[in-house]
């Protein structure tokens, strides 16, 4: 049934280029209006008020016909006559009842639907949103000066206040919803995409460690107001050419990201890790001096040569060599990098597999 309901208030027109939000914003403020003349004339039957039962009634026929003739006349054509039906329906009601039952804010839903109805048109909407403000004022000027038609107690006017002030909300949130929700969800989108660019610019895709770029923009806001001790390590896989020519590049694919696995379950978890690149990477203890960051990797490189990598009917090891500088709060970047490399070439040169410091 209510499938049924929602491709019945969804349904095409059928004519060409014409928005299929604006047909199904149409009907749904016919519904509405609808519903509001069936409370409003139940409203005016229990409070035995003829006069406002028989607008209430002339009020739902005219609102249906409205209905009916989306379903037959183009969008626009639609549109504008529920425009002026609604408009006329507001001064009539103000003329009939008065100011105070608050029909006259009904306008602030035309504006609305207006604005967000058609694509451009920027001067028709500006001089549409002069002439509500100009109808709006005259009303209450007329409102001053003149007697409601029909006369309102003050119960029945703080109910009809109550029933205005509800579809006013219920027409410009469901006028708002559906022109905004697509935009929203793509604005949604475009976030969520703009953050997976900009992790794949910064993200190493192998071991999705941070990359060489991301890095050095780190170190150097790190580096700019060091507040804490800092040491920066300088790693790589010993003979892991070795690694590759034997077994594979795929294994060494492997090797890469267990390597990567290793840093982060046995490193600081402040510790900011990175692919430096091919089989070398670069370890940055924010908070720590170089006998604590010592500590860490001593761990870190015993643990990675008890583990035993397989490759079909064979095993292997591997061990890595490190380069570890305290920051001298006096150095750039380049130095820092420059000094870790050297010590890292140094240990390569003697002996690899151990910590240089």
């Amino acid at each position: 049934m209510i499938n049924k309901i929602h491709q019945t208030i969804c349904k095409d027109t059928g004519s060409r280029n014409e928005s299929a939000k604006l047909i199904i914003v149409i009907r749904l403020l016919a519904l509405i209006m609808i519903f509001y003349s069936i409370i409003h004339g139940a409203f005016s039957f229990m409070t035995k008020d003829s006069d406002g039962l028989l607008f209430s009634l002339l009020s739902l026929i005219l609102f249906a016909v409205v209905l009916g003739t989306s379903y037959r006349w183009t969008t626009f054509t639609t549109f504008c006559c529920l425009n002026v039906l609604i408009l006329a329906w507001i001064i009539i009601t103000v003329i009939n009842f008065g100011w105070n039952i608050g029909v006259q804010h009904f306008l602030l839903t035309l504006l609305v639907f207006c604005f967000y109805a058609k694509y451009g048109h920027e001067v028709i909407k500006i001089l549409y949103a002069c002439f509500l403000f100009a109808i709006r004022i005259s009303l209450y000027f007329y409102s001053q000066h003149h007697a409601p038609l029909l006369e309102v107690n003050s119960g029945t006017s703080d109910a009809m206040q109550i029933l205005n002030t509800a579809a006013i909300f219920i027409t410009i949130s469901v006028i708002m919803y559906i022109f905004s929700r697509d935009s929203q969800m793509l604005e949604g989108k475009l976030i969520e995409y703009n953050e997976q660019l900009m992790k794949q610019a910064n993200t190493d895709t192998l071991t999705e460690l941070s990359n060489r770029r991301s890095t050095t923009a780190y170190l150097e806001k790190l580096l700019r107001n060091p507040e804490t001790p800092i040491s920066i390590c300088l790693c790589d896989i010993d003979l892991f050419k070795r690694v590759n020519d034997t077994y594979g590049h795929e294994m060494g694919d492997v090797v890469l990201k267990k390597v990567a696995e290793f840093f982060r379950t046995c490193l600081p978890s402040n510790c900011f890790i990175s692919r430096w690149g091919g089989e070398e990477f670069l370890l940055i203890f924010p908070t720590q001096n170089g006998d604590e960051a010592g500590v860490h990797l001593s761990t870190l490189s015993k643990k990675m040569k008890a583990y035993t990598f397989r490759c079909e009917d064979k095993t292997f090891h591997i061990s890595m060599t490190f380069g570890l500088v305290e920051y001298d709060y006096v150095s750039d970047l380049d130095t820092i990098i420059k000094e870790a490399d050297d010590k890292l070439y140094y240990g390569k040169e003697h002996g690899r597999d151990q910590i240089v410091f």
